[in-house]
């Protein structure tokens, strides 16, 4: 779309220019011919730096832009990207190629495997499974009975995914109406798995708004794990079931979280720190550790506690 018919279609202040604009980003990762967005003060500073075309963002923050880039004025910034989110939003079917099968792979007769799609050597695909067009299945790749892969994922080499998982399916992201409607904001990336990741059954990793969420190399999840849109896991994690991850979470290397312990967003966890099941974090952990307990503490902290508070009902 060019950028006077965008900024038309969301009925903002008069814009002429034609800048054609290919898709929607970020401010840290745009790219020129994107269009990009400021909805919350924490990221003014990545507009210094933005290689966005045009921004989103309030009248106030104009002034913050870098030179050459369009602003488009909005007290509702978050609201006019969801609406716009549907103009870049990509087809369920949109290649006409045939899909690449590998060498040795064996592909079970109900499986449907969509146009675009590559599935690499020595793989297993098994009954139920789809996958969809512009997905990359790598070498060796074990897909149990009904594992769903939506367009656009890049699943590694040696990933087995057990029954029911689902790979790739939207985040959970509106915009809200002052009336209390709800928006879809649409969810443009993908979900990258990278080497010998496992991953359990009824699994649901969700993908980016934009970019990817990533499954590093050799991570190991449960079952009924939820991981959410642009979260980024670690190479060598553990994920236990029921745990959760809110959108955009990162997890260093070799974290282990236990049953039902969960994130909020927007927060990092640090390398080698272990969450005790039923723990729940609300802020970033930077120091590895043995965390447990709502709010979070160290687990010694924790167990002192428990034990103070057994004292206590005994007397």
């Amino acid at each position: 779309m060019k950028l006077y018919e965008i900024a038309a279609f969301l009925g903002c202040s008069e814009i002429k220019d034609s800048i054609e604009i290919t898709g929607m980003n970020t401010l840290r990762d745009a790219s020129e011919g994107e269009i990009s967005f400021l909805s919350d003060s924490k990221y003014e500073k990545e507009l210094f730096d933005t290689k966005a075309s045009a921004v989103i963002l309030p009248a106030s923050k104009i002034h913050l832009l870098p030179f050459g880039v369009v602003a488009l004025t909005s007290d509702e910034p978050y609201m006019l990207v969801a609406i716009l989110s549907k103009q870049f939003a990509k087809p369920v079917q949109s290649s006409t190629v045939s899909p690449v099968i590998g060498e040795g792979s064996c592909i079970y007769p109900t499986a449907h495997i969509e146009n675009g799609a590559t599935i690499g050597k020595n793989c297993t695909i098994m009954s139920g499974v789809y996958i969809g067009s512009e997905a990359v299945v790598g070498d060796d790749v074990i897909l149990y009975p009904n594992v769903s892969v939506y367009r656009d994922c890049k699943i590694g080499n040696r990933v087995m995914i057990h029954a029911g998982s689902v790979i790739g399916s939207d985040g959970f992201g509106y915009a809200h109406t002052k009336l209390g409607e709800h928006v879809k904001l649409y969810q443009n990336g993908n979900v990258i798995i990278e080497d010998d990741v496992e991953i359990g059954a009824n699994t649901t990793v969700d993908c980016a708004v934009f970019g990817s969420t990533i499954i590093k190399q050799g991570s190991k999840i449960d079952n009924l794990v939820q991981i959410g849109h642009n979260c980024i896991v670690g190479e060598y994690s553990i994920l236990v079931s029921q745990s959760g991850l809110a959108g955009s979470t990162t997890l260093g290397r070799n974290v282990v979280m236990g049953g039902q312990s969960a994130t909020a967003g927007h927060l990092s966890i640090a390398p080698f720190t272990t969450l005790a099941a039923r723990s729940g974090v609300t802020k970033s952990i930077v120091t590895k550790g043995v965390y447990s307990g709502f709010p979070l503490m160290e687990h010694k902290i924790w167990l002192k506690m428990q034990a103070k508070l057994a004292k206590i009902l005994e007397s």
